[in-house]
């Protein structure tokens, strides 16, 4: 289960675009801790010793289709590694849009994700961080809400709570693991499309969360790694992105390994995919 010491709830007063339900969140203890109907989104705390801290801190959004979230192997590990490498790491427990506590299903994930960005930036200092070198990071369909704050940062979420709220959601990087870029037709994993914008979404909000439609030059600097043989989430999502980043002029850099499937998050024992974390950390060092 999480642990409450070291979690912050994202909005301690009133959580914006939700209603009163009798729904309850559900942790499971399976072979990874599965969290489905998020009532309380938060961040979960993981700070490196202070003698090793860099400064650099990411925020971590595990997968799970958008119908629950793979908190530890998507999350809580990765958060652990991260601290290795002096990094502050904050595991994110967002809202899921199929919750029934949700009243716009498709804004919660990215208020939610915005709300943290933004937390993290008002306690840089307290937790050791630089302001400037706060990233995101998102597994699966948690690599679509990274993505979508990394192209989507500005949007007006209609709510304003507290002074948090005028600092910038707009992360520093982004490293996108295995990521659900596309809603469309032909590369779209099909069950996050449906939790996210329903059955029959219109085409303008079809377009509006496929995000390689949605790069520009003040996207963020951009790590993404796939597997050529993911069932799941088909490799094109990341090279659609990639693609759309080069375009862009924006510094990236993708890895495709052969094989690995998918939802392998350390990928400890899985060959030479486990140094995929090497790799990312000597780009993080590369970062400015």
């Amino acid at each position: 289960m999480i642990s409450q010491e070291n979690t912050v709830k994202l909005w301690p007063l009133e959580i914006p675009n939700r209603q009163e339900t009798d729904e309850v969140e559900i942790q499971e203890n399976r072979e990874i801790l599965w969290i489905t109907y998020v009532q309380e989104p938060t961040l979960e705390v993981f700070l490196p010793s202070k003698k090793f801290r860099t400064g650099r801190a990411v925020i971590i959004c595990p997968g799970g289709g958008y119908g629950g979230l793979s908190y530890d192997s998507e999350g809580t590990d990765i958060a652990k590694w991260l601290n290795t490498k002096g990094i502050t790491a904050f595991v994110l427990k967002s809202r899921l849009p199929n919750s029934k506590s949700v009243v716009t299903s498709y804004k919660a994930p990215l208020q939610d994700a915005q709300r943290a960005m933004r937390l993290v930036r008002q306690n840089a200092e307290k937790w050791g961080v630089n302001k400037d070198q706060i990233g995101i990071m998102g597994f699966s369909a948690g690599g679509h809400l990274a993505s979508t704050l990394g192209t989507h940062y500005n949007e007006n979420q209609d709510f304003f709570t507290d002074d948090i709220d005028s600092l910038s959601a707009r992360p520093d990087f982004m490293v996108l693991m295995y990521p659900v870029i596309t809603m469309g037709p032909t590369y779209a994993h099909q069950g996050s499309k449906n939790n996210l914008l329903g059955h029959n979404p219109d085409q303008t909000l079809v377009d509006l969360f496929s995000n390689e439609k949605q790069v520009d030059k003040n996207t963020p600097p951009t790590f993404l790694v796939h597997t050529t043989d993911d069932k799941s989430v088909p490799v094109m999502n990341s090279i659609l992105f990639y693609k759309a980043l080069t375009e862009e002029g924006i510094y990236a850099e993708m890895h495709i390994y052969p094989e690995g499937g998918h939802g392998y998050g350390l990928a400890v024992g899985m060959g030479y995919l486990e140094n995929w974390t090497d790799r990312l950390a000597e780009w993080m060092d590369g970062l400015n």
